[in-house]
């Protein structure tokens, strides 16, 4: 609510909220059509904060939204990669960067601090004095196209920190949507048709699965697609979907939405095809499964994010699905992603399994009346 609140309000309050010092580095001129295009990896943020700051009570609330362990995965990861610099050395090479986060409370007196507050004027830290949940502003393409510049800020120290920890989730999902989205415009770029023809006969959804996928298997109202030739230096990435009836808000039970899980890949999905005893099973002990509650386009569904290994202990991994229901039909969709890269990262191959998920289309809900 309370950052719904600010966006609303920033078309009212930009002008007198802040005033931009360009500090004579005309960087796009007048058009953001003249201006270079952003730069850096998926996932990456650049921080600007004062040195000691960071250091400080502060550095440690923002460490907390971008830094925090992404849930659900046996290895330790974090949401965002992010890289801190001082206000006073940043350069134009580094305002270049995709996301870009200010942070600043207008009682800190250190250099960088003042490097960054010289940047609002009088009447704008009077209208946050007035208000205190007042703590952010959002610049897109301020000095490169594609770029998203965010300001958080406070009249003192302790209101920046508070509304850093209260907004947390709400910070997190805004440049998750956004790298989701910059992903999507990448990957999705060339769609395979045989798969989306195979969705639409099968499911009646259109799966845009990106042409690099191709089918491992199709059975009954199961499909599994997967991508060739993974490397050392390339995540092995499967997605499947299955399909079956609803009967009752019982199946939605975290529990049996394990064991709906274990019984599709027990039955389909296998380590080693020759053995059939090295089918997939959902790691229960050290990382349980997380569930969410989601919304996904006008359905009801659970996003479950966790760890799988084969019941012969031979491989494992991390996945992640979304158990979507359609109530007018009386169906259940089951997609899942999930990634074999031993001792490497995971969090890039989930982010390209939720965009590819999400970017699944269901039937209309006004077309089914």
């Amino acid at each position: 609510m309370i950052l719904r609140r600010i966006i609303l309000s920033l078309s009212l309050i930009a002008s007198a909220l802040f005033i931009f010092s360009c500090e004579g580095d005309d960087e796009g001129g007048n058009g953001s059509s003249n201006k270079p295009k952003a730069r850096g990896a998926i996932g990456e943020i650049l921080v600007v904060i004062d040195s000691t700051k960071w250091q400080g009570p502060a550095g440690e609330a923002v460490r907390e939204v971008f830094q925090e362990d992404i849930k659900g995965i046996m290895r330790s990861e974090r949401l965002f990669s992010v890289r801190r610099v001082d206000p006073r050395s940043i350069t134009r090479m580094l305002k270049l960067a995709n996301n870009i986060v200010y942070v600043t409370s207008f009682d800190d007196r250190s250099g960088g601090s003042q490097k960054i507050n010289q940047q609002f004027n009088e009447e704008s830290r009077q209208m946050v004095a007035d208000d205190p949940t007042m703590f952010m502003l959002r610049s897109k393409d301020e000095f490169a196209v594609g770029q998203e510049v965010l300001y958080l800020f406070g009249t003192t120290e302790n209101d920046l920190i508070r509304n850093l920890r209260e907004n947390k989730s709400k910070l997190q999902n805004l440049f998750q949507v956004r790298e989701r989205e910059r992903l999507g415009r990448t990957i999705l770029k060339r769609k395979s048709g045989e798969l989306s023809r195979l969705g639409q006969d099968k499911f009646d959804i259109n799966l845009n699965i990106p042409a690099s996928y191709q089918l491992v298997k199709d059975e009954n109202n199961f499909i599994w697609a997967r991508q060739p030739t993974p490397t050392a230096d390339r995540p092995d990435i499967s997605l499947f979907f299955y399909q079956t009836d609803y009967k009752s808000e019982d199946q939605l039970f975290p529990e049996n939405l394990v064991e709906f899980r274990n019984s599709i890949t027990r039955n389909h999905i296998f380590g080693d095809p020759n053995n059939r005893e090295s089918y997939l099973v959902t790691e229960r002990r050290e990382e349980p499964p997380l569930f969410n509650n989601f919304n996904i386009q006008g359905n009801y569904a659970v996003e479950m994010r966790g760890s799988w290994r084969t019941n012969t202990y031979s491989m494992g991994g991390s996945f992640l699905s979304y158990i979507v229901v359609d109530e007018k039909k009386g169906k259940i969709y089951y997609m899942e992603g999930f990634v074999y890269y031993p001792n490497e990262a995971h969090r890039e191959s989930l982010r390209e399994i939720e965009t590819i998920l999400l970017a699944t289309e269901f039937p209309n809900v006004e077309e089914a009346d």
